[in-house]
């Protein structure tokens, strides 16, 4: 009796280890899966913009965008406009979601870089607090 408990425990394991072996065993990548992937990230034409360089700089920008929020300030710098514009633009529009930014900051983020480039002047800091002190005097 325990030589038969034994035999069919010694045989499940077996059945167990052959039908693993096809499930954990190598599988073939379709051929056209890394050329696809280099695509998707744009990392073979020379042509495009650099995504992974504006999103880098992006990074290192974080600060003016979250005093752009949180302060109500009106100005990021021309590089972190670069990269917000050539992400949203060339590269993954929906990268900035995924780094925590709803769609609607996105947006704004977006649309100020934009009327940014059309009216070609970034104001400074120092010119916006000019000019908000000019407002200020002038009205009654």
């Amino acid at each position: 009796m325990v030589t038969a408990m034994v035999k069919l425990v010694l045989f499940a394991i077996l059945l167990a280890s052959l039908s693993c072996q096809s499930v954990v065993g190598a599988r073939t990548t379709p051929e056209g899966s890394k050329s696809d992937l280099v695509a998707r990230l744009r990392l073979d034409d020379q042509q495009s913009p650099s995504c992974w360089e504006s999103m880098f700089q992006l990074q290192s920008c974080t600060g003016e965008v979250i005093m752009f929020f949180l302060n109500g300030e009106t100005y990021l710098g021309p590089k972190c406009c670069d990269a917000i514009r050539t992400i949203e633009h060339d590269c993954w529009p929906n990268l900035l979601g995924t780094l925590g930014y709803t769609t609607e900051e996105g947006d704004i983020l977006e649309g100020y870089c934009d009327e940014a480039v059309h009216n070609s002047t970034l104001l400074s800091p120092e010119s916006n607090k000019l000019k908000d002190l000019h407002e200020a005097e002038s009205s009654p």
